[in-house]
């Protein structure tokens, strides 16, 4: 049965060094780990991705991201011209771009 990255980090050390255990070609040194080191070599040696990737549902990520990267460029625009009002709007703007696209990641 593969385990998943979170799984794998609700274990203890010693249930770790127990599964490294039965890979010893792949880790080395793993009774001298910490947890800290021995999770991403297990998920290496396990091919485990030590990450979850989150697909965003029900709205343009794509258009949005198009927007952000304007609204950035809009902000070292405003920061050069030394336009405070600028900035706190391309700010604001971004802030909730980034919060829309929190929101619908599932």
């Amino acid at each position: 049965m593969p385990m998943t990255y979170d799984e794998l980090k609700a274990l203890t050390v010693a249930e770790l060094r127990e599964i490294a255990k039965e890979h010893q070609d792949a880790i080395k040194g793993s009774s001298q780990m910490n947890k800290e080191h021995l999770l991403p070599a297990l998920c290496k040696a396990l091919g485990i991705p030590t990450h979850e990737h989150h697909d965003v549902v029900g709205i343009d990520k794509a258009g949005i991201k198009a927007r952000m990267r304007e609204l950035k460029k809009e902000r070292v625009a405003a920061i050069a011209a030394h336009d405070p009002d600028r900035l706190r709007v391309a700010r604001r703007q971004l802030h909730r771009l980034n919060h829309q696209l929190r929101a619908h990641t599932a």
